[in-house]
């Protein structure tokens, strides 16, 4: 009974002031006790916890906007790249182009020279040949002409031996 005697400031039914005025003084001590020892550094504490938070998350805000704008610059070099690519493609295509006409050319140029050289060549063997056959008539002539200086033909006779020199004459070729 004397520990609620006392928290109440009672004894026996009367009101004991003395009692009331020291625990209202043993209060005060221990809140300033507790605020200057406790209280304080419990909000330092809490105050640094806020504070590191805070930094925490503008950190993180940074690095979030730092990472988008490594994205967007990886997204636009990835870009440029494809657009260097195709532009290599393309490039590539018309130089495969261009060397396939001029392929074309040169082998239609060959084409056209062996053309003309197979032509003079042809030319000049056809000469060759009309002369040679002119050297056969010749010597055909004058084979028929000592032929018929040896002996005088009748027609028959004539005809049958422009026959035959005709005959020599194509197996001699």
């Amino acid at each position: 009974m004397f520990e609620n005697s006392f928290v109440l400031g009672f004894v026996e039914g009367h009101l004991n002031t003395g009692d009331i005025v020291f625990q209202l003084v043993m209060f005060i001590i221990l809140m300033l006790l507790l605020k200057r020892y406790a209280w304080k550094p419990l909000m330092g504490i809490m105050q640094k916890r806020e504070e590191h938070i805070a930094k925490e998350i503008e950190l993180a805000e940074k690095n979030r906007a730092e990472t988008n704008r490594l994205l967007e610059e990886q997204r636009a070099l990835l870009s440029q790249a494809r657009q260097e690519g195709q532009a290599l493609i393309e490039n590539a295509k018309k130089q495969a182009d261009a060397q396939r006409e001029e392929i074309i050319s040169t082998a239609r140029a060959e084409a056209e020279r062996l053309k003309n050289a197979a032509k003079l060549e042809i030319e000049q063997e056809k000469a060759k040949a009309v002369a040679a056959l002119r050297e056969q008539v010749a010597s055909l002539s004058v084979m028929i002409a000592s032929k018929v200086i040896e002996k005088e033909i009748s027609e028959k006779d004539h005809e049958k031996l422009i026959m035959e020199s005709i005959k020599e004459a194509g197996e001699m070729r």
